[in-house]
């Protein structure tokens, strides 16, 4: 009900400030706005796009780990040569036709990088020499399984699908990171936008003031009551309080721009915000939140998705220029003859196997200077890590002993403005009665408006402060439930 009344009074101040209420005005709770930019922002929609791209390199690795299935076919072919031999003075004419297909069927083996294949080849040919009358035909049929294993060396295979699974978990990641810098954008500028209408209606409320007490100075001094010194000063005060309504205005207005660019939306649309002003303290265990923070921090995952990268280059440089051997051995059964039905009389198998060695003689230190590069590298970016992890204790442990302050500070200046209200009612009255000059009252003018102002940016600090922790700690203390934006682990 509470909230219900706040949304009428400050919907009914918008009506007041313009004259009237545009009908496309859309007035924006922070959800909303939230939503607007999630769905407009540039950054994310690049960013989703990234993820796709790693989605899919991931999965068309994993396809290529299976078999591999290829058909070559070559339905007909002929040729036709004169060949001029000029020991028998001699011309020979030849002619053929042939055609053939192949099947082949290649398994990699992910666990030791090696390949399994099975080539199956079915061939025909026709060849007649018209010299000496002579004719050919041939059916031929060639099946062969093939194995060849890398030995000496890592497993390629699965670094490569170590490596695009890091870089999917990478642009998850990225992904997420950029929801949350868009959610603290947002935040900061949806309560810049609601600061700047505060002090618009902090500073019509103190022109109203002012021109209530020129209006009163003014029959005074027309009265003979007081001086005329007065009024000259009651028309500066008001003068003043007019100016500030002026600049206040600008810069909502301004505000407004920003924030609408920042959503994506049209400058050419008018907005209000609508904010949950309402203060709950969170208590707030410090150990906890750092752990939090330790175990879910976006930033420290990215470090160490660097550093198991930075494993892969070491092991990549130390296989350069490396000794490496390959094992290829194949089996495989040819037959061979003039008719289809009796190609498979004779059938000849074959055997093959072999050992290839790779053996470096000298690099005059180059793949020994890569390793301890590398190796330097990733020591450097253990050192980045360990910094990360203090900085963010130190910036959590800064929050949570903040935010006790904060609420005090709230109270505090909710305080003042009740006195500062009070103050400038005795003295309104004092000066109502000729008993102060308006310059005197101008001074406890101020204080209220500096104290309805101070209390605002404390509401808004201690709100946005709030937002900082779960943003550092990656965990909603309102909510008590973790703070990430998108599903990590899928």
């Amino acid at each position: 009900m509470k909230m219900e009344r706040y949304k009428y009074t400050l919907l009914v101040a918008i009506f007041l400030m313009g004259g009237s209420l545009v009908v496309a005005q859309e007035v924006l709770t922070l959800d909303k706005a939230l939503k607007i930019a999630f769905e407009n922002s540039p950054a994310l929609v690049q960013s989703k796009l990234s993820l796709r791209q790693n989605e899919l390199n991931l999965q068309a690795q994993k396809a290529s780990l299976k078999s591999q299935f290829s058909l070559d076919v070559n339905p007909f072919s002929y040729s036709r040569s004169s060949r001029y031999d000029s020991y028998n003075s001699k011309w020979y004419d030849s002619k053929s036709m042939s055609s053939s297909a192949s099947l082949g069927i290649v398994q990699p083996v992910k666990w030791t990088d090696g390949t399994i294949s099975l080539i199956n080849n079915v061939s025909w040919q026709d060849a007649s020499n018209r010299s000496s009358g002579g004719k050919s035909t041939a059916f031929n049929h060639n099946i062969s399984l093939q194995i060849e294993q890398p030995i000496f060396t890592y497993n390629r295979t699965k670094m490569r699908l170590r490596e695009l699974e890091l870089s999917l978990e990478s642009a998850r990641l990225n992904y997420a990171m950029q929801q949350l810098n868009i959610e603290k954008s947002v935040t900061d500028n949806f309560y810049s936008v609601y600061q700047r209408f505060k002090d618009l209606t902090i500073a019509r409320d103190e022109y109203a003031n002012q021109k209530q007490n020129y209006e009163i100075i003014k029959n005074k001094v027309e009265a003979g009551l007081v001086a005329r010194e007065e009024l000259f000063q009651a028309e500066v005060n008001m003068a003043n309080s007019e100016s500030s309504v002026y600049s206040a205005e600008i810069a909502y207005e301004n505000a407004k721009d920003n924030f609408k660019l920042l959503l994506g939306m049209s400058l050419d649309d008018d907005i209000a915000v609508l904010p949950n002003t309402e203060i709950t303290p969170i208590s707030v265990n410090t150990n906890d939140a750092v752990k939090y923070g330790l175990d879910q921090r976006m930033e420290l995952r990215e470090r160490q998705i660097t550093l198991e990268r930075d494993v892969f280059s070491i092991i990549e440089a130390k296989a350069e220029n490396e000794f490496k051997g390959n094992i290829a051995a194949r089996v495989g059964l040819n037959a061979l003859g003039d008719k289809v039905n009796n190609i498979y009389n004779n059938p000849t198998d074959n055997e093959e196997i072999g050992l290839t060695l790779t053996i470096p003689i000298f690099d005059w230190g180059a793949k020994k200077a890569r390793v301890e590069s590398s190796k330097l590298a990733m020591q450097s970016d253990e050192v980045e890590l360990e910094e990360q992890k203090k900085e963010i204790v130190i910036n959590i442990r800064q929050i949570c002993r903040n935010l006790p302050t904060l609420i005090n500070q709230i109270a505090i200046k909710k305080k003042s403005i009740e006195n500062a209200e009070r103050t400038y009612e005795i003295n309104l009255e004092k000066y109502r009665n000729g008993n102060m000059s308006g310059m005197d009252l101008q001074q406890y003018q101020s204080q209220l408006t500096q104290a309805k102002q101070d209390y605002t940016n404390a509401l808004i600090q201690y709100k946005l402060e709030l937002l900082n922790l779960k943003v550092q700690s990656l965990w909603d203390f309102e909510a008590n439930k973790s703070y990430l934006p998108v599903d990590l682990l899928k």
